[in-house]
């Protein structure tokens, strides 16, 4: 385990034994891709109070947790997502979400290799685009893509199986493709491979990812 995947392991085992300076790092290093996940759930206006909610479970159920960064993303991703759908049943409806189509198709036609479809992800407007495909696909592309888990936790946070997943951020990537014009070039973007050789995803989530064939989504 190696850079930032070997830095938050550390951080989560100080955090664990009650060493407030590293829950803060821990904070800052997941937060940001959290935020997006959540936001895509229950929209701009909540996300910032879902996410405290799931920050204070975190907070509270931390020392239960057992593994290494990629668990803990994991983790923390089901976390949120049952604080989202508990904030979703009492309002009664998943919100329409800011954003549309033309907030993509207007970018230059150039846009269409695997790189600058990752880049375009990290930006708000096509978050909120993201969170107008369906929950299905909208959650399986930022917890895949975004907070950069592999099908197997991705699929432990929705409680669902691997190849649905896989089959699901497969179709949402295709569709974020089309409207950027990427065509079948975003469909083999896939997850930065934590504590392996280059740098890792930055806090943003997605611009400085290594791409890896589609068959291994």
């Amino acid at each position: 385990m190696l850079g930032e995947d070997a830095e938050l392991t550390a951080a989560v085992l100080a955090a664990q034994d009650g060493d407030e300076a590293s829950f803060r790092l821990v904070y800052r290093a997941v937060h940001p891709r959290l935020l997006g996940y959540v936001r895509t759930l229950v929209g701009d206006i909540d996300a910032e109070d879902v996410a405290s909610e799931a920050w204070l479970q975190i907070a509270r159920d931390l020392e239960r947790f057992s593994g290494d960064a990629d668990r803990f993303r994991g983790w923390t991703a089901r976390i949120a997502r049952n604080r989202a759908l508990d904030h979703i049943r009492m309002r009664g409806r998943r919100p329409a979400v800011g954003g549309d189509e033309e907030e993509l198709t207007g970018k230059p036609g150039h846009a269409d290799t695997a790189g600058e479809a990752m880049e375009a992800l990290a930006t708000g407007d096509t978050m909120a685009l993201i969170a107008q495909l369906p929950q299905d696909q909208a959650e399986a592309v930022v917890l895949r893509v975004v907070m950069g888990l592999d099908a197997k936790s991705a699929a432990k946070a929705l409680g669902k199986r691997p190849g649905a997943v896989r089959t699901a951020a497969h179709r949402g990537l295709k569709r974020l493709a089309e409207l950027l014009g990427g065509h079948d070039e975003m469909l083999g973007v896939v997850p930065p491979q934590r504590g392996h050789r280059g740098r890792t995803a930055s806090s943003a989530g997605v611009t400085e990812s290594r791409m890896r064939t589609q068959k291994d989504m």
